[in-house]
């Protein structure tokens, strides 16, 4: 008897909390999906950064484990208050605590398993989808097959009914200590609403804008650690007092009867607004966070994805570079390796030279937006001491300027299939990474290359902004090129070797080359300081590439590889968590519905009509879902915002900064909207229920 008890239950709770069932389900897939990844990845074996993916992947689990957590431990503990009442009559009835108790566990155990079969299969199926789109991401060709891997199940049921047990086992120790008195009053506990000091909450609300403000105004120049913290901290309380000074502003502003309130229906929805805000002042600030938290993470992984997309290609232009600090180096090594790999190639050696002066180093590290004024005096002039030092030590530029002769020049310009250069014998050019060519502007004019007696003999005929593999390689940021007699006047700096590939091109090739360097290669100042042999790779810091060999059709894949790392369980942590807060905001507003059928009844037999009715409740559940969607974008824009500006800045991608956080409001809101519909139908189905 109890068995159909519990199944007729389970079959009416999925009616009612249709939308919980489904983002469970949701949930269960993409842990399946993006777990497979732990498991079936064969696209580890591939690349050298096998552990990466894993490790992200696992965090990003144990932060939507905790949350998926909360989730199912909110609903149980809602479901229970909502049917309190019914298990206060079954104990009336004569039915044991104990069995009351064991009934509802076995319905919420049904209600799970219902979801995770459903989220299983269509795991399986999103599985596939996401595999594709990482071999598309590599450019490596996919062909769909289902598989089933019991590692990939095993792991996704203990992270759902590990869940799902919890709750279930709170929710026991909960029931225990509830009387038939206790359960028949849980359910309008809520109802009862007390305003009591709503003047002195009420000056919660500007103060928590004015703590937002000031964070924004820290957040750029937050420095260490405890900072950091200090300041997560006190946005997280900022968040939940917001809710408060909101709730008493709004019934404040009732009381002293404001001039809107008995404006259309205003009073009716401000005071259900208020009601809901009090009564869910710690959920509302719970979800406000998981937006912000989503919104974040979002707009990280859309950076690296625009990234990905529009400046990986040019990041290698060569199919192959190999540096040497040995300025006799022929290369026989690398070139037998690659000639045993490939059918044919074209190489060509050549030099980087310097004249043992920093006139251009010293211009970049006092110019560029990366440095800021970190190697200026306080007068504005360059910081020689701290220019030195970094230098010789820090490896961003080699210690003294890099020049590349003109043949040179343009033969890897051929290679390229750019265009030839031309300039006459008291000339020179500047080849610059694309991302810095707005800043070098005024160079020219700065720069005029004197000898060592003093005297100007060359001067800049202008400013190229091609890819041309200046992380270390051709220059670090920049190589100035000369006509070829200048060059006798300056010394090797160090040796490079440019490949032109015919035919195939092994993806295994950089780990070949990578093989013929010794396991401690420490590269040492020489013993005069002239000179420092180790790579220097620039003004990158967010995603740095800088290798003795860099081998084109290796390196794009592993670097998409590498990025999609770090996309994927973005995206994943994001997925999760908008679903989870929007099926909270629509679960509580369905559950309410047949609560506030008798108050539009009564607004129906004063006058209104029905589509008064219906756009009140489009307003209502308008507000109660933009409210923490709003205040999210609002804590979260300035940081984003932020993060993007730096990310444009240090890596070149060609997008206004403020897109990023345009295209996650985007993205989540197209979830939103989805919920918002489903509730608003939902809602407004029950509502009008009675009339039909």
């Amino acid at each position: 008897m109890f068995a159909k008890l519990a199944f007729r239950n389970m079959k009416r709770s999925a009616r009612d909390y249709l939308v919980y069932i489904l983002t469970m389900t949701i949930i269960t897939a993409l842990i399946y999906a993006f777990g497979s990844l732990i498991f079936q990845n064969e696209l580890a074996d591939l690349f050298d950064l096998e552990p990466l993916m894993d490790i992200m992947l696992i965090l990003a689990t144990v932060f939507i484990v905790i949350i998926v957590a909360w989730l199912i431990n909110y609903m149980v503990r809602f479901m229970l208050e909502k049917r309190s009442s019914e298990f206060g009559i079954y104990l009336l009835l004569g039915m044991k605590k104990k069995t009351v108790s064991r009934l509802y566990i076995r319905e919420n155990l049904l209600l799970g398993c219902l979801s995770f079969c459903c989220g299983i299969l269509l795991g399986i199926l999103l599985q596939q989808v996401l595999v594709s789109v990482m071999y598309s991401m590599v450019r490596m060709e996919y062909h769909l097959h289902i598989t089933f891997h019991y590692k990939t199940f095993l792991m996704t049921a203990l992270c759902y009914f590990g869940c799902y047990l919890l709750a279930l086992t709170r929710c026991r120790h909960k029931f225990r200590k509830m009387n038939i008195h206790a359960l028949m009053e849980a359910r309008r506990r809520n109802e009862n609403i007390r305003e009591k000091h709503e003047k002195g909450k009420r000056i919660l609300l500007p103060l928590s804008m004015i703590f937002i403000l000031l964070f924004w105004s820290i957040f750029g120049r937050l420095d260490s650690t405890v900072e950091v913290m200090i300041f997560l901290v006190g946005l997280v309380l900022t968040i939940y007092l917001f809710y408060t000074g909101l709730s008493a502003w709004t019934i404040c502003y009732i009381r002293k009867k404001g001039n809107a309130v008995y404006r259309g229906q205003n009073l009716f929805l401000l005071r259900q607004f208020a009601s809901k805000v009090k009564t869910m002042q710690f959920t509302m600030g719970t979800l406000t966070s998981l937006f912000t938290l989503a919104l974040l993470g979002a707009s990280i992984a859309l950076m690296f994805s625009e990234y990905e997309n529009t400046m990986l290609d040019g990041k290698f232009p060569f199919d192959v570079l190999a540096y040497s600090s040995d300025t006799n180096d022929d290369f026989s090594d690398e070139i037998a390796v690659i000639n045993a790999e490939t059918a044919s190639a074209d190489y060509y050696p050549y030099h980087i030279y310097t004249d043992y002066s920093n006139q251009v180093n010293t211009w970049m590290l006092t110019h560029l937006e990366a440095w800021g004024t970190m190697y200026q005096k306080t007068d504005g002039s360059p910081d020689t001491d701290k220019i030195k030092e970094m230098l010789l030590n820090r490896g961003t530029y080699y210690p003294y300027d890099t020049y590349m002769g003109l043949s040179d020049y343009n033969h890897l310009r051929q290679m390229l299939g750019y265009g030839k250069k031309e300039i006459t014998s008291g000339e020179y050019l500047i080849q610059i990474k694309p991302r810095l060519y707005h800043e070098v502007t005024d160079a020219p004019k700065d720069l005029q290359i004197a000898d060592a007696s003093g005297k100007t003999f060359l001067s800049c005929a202008g400013i190229i902004p091609d890819y041309f593999s200046q992380d270390g390689h051709n220059g670090a940021d920049y190589v100035i090129v000369v006509p070829d007699d200048a060059l006798k006047r300056m010394r090797p700096c160090y040796s490079e070797l440019a490949v032109d590939l015919k035919g195939a091109r092994p993806l295994d090739l950089q780990n070949k080359l990578m093989n013929l360097l010794p396991e401690d290669d420490d590269m040492e100042l020489d013993t005069d300081n002239k000179y420092n042999p180790g790579l220097r790779c620039g003004s990158d810091s967010i995603i740095v590439m800088c290798s003795v060999y860099l081998a084109r059709e290796s390196l794009i894949p592993e670097t998409k590889y590498m990025l999609g790392s770090f996309i994927i369980p973005m995206f994943y942590i994001g997925l999760v968590f908008v679903c989870v807060a929007v099926t909270v905001l629509s679960i509580q507003q369905l559950s309410d519905s047949a609560k506030y059928r008798f108050r539009y009844d009564v607004l129906a037999k004063l006058g209104l009509e029905r589509n008064q009715i219906r756009r009140m409740i489009l307003k209502q559940l308008a507000a109660y879902y933009l409210c923490p969607a709003l205040f999210a974008m609002v804590i979260s824009g300035k940081m984003i915002l932020f993060v993007s500006k730096q990310f444009v800045i240090e890596t070149g991608v060609p997008v206004f900064a403020g897109i990023f956080f345009l295209k996650s409001i985007a993205l989540f809101f197209g979830i939103y909207l989805v919920y918002f519909v489903v509730t608003y139908v939902g809602f407004k189905r029950n509502v009008e229920e009675k009339h039909r």
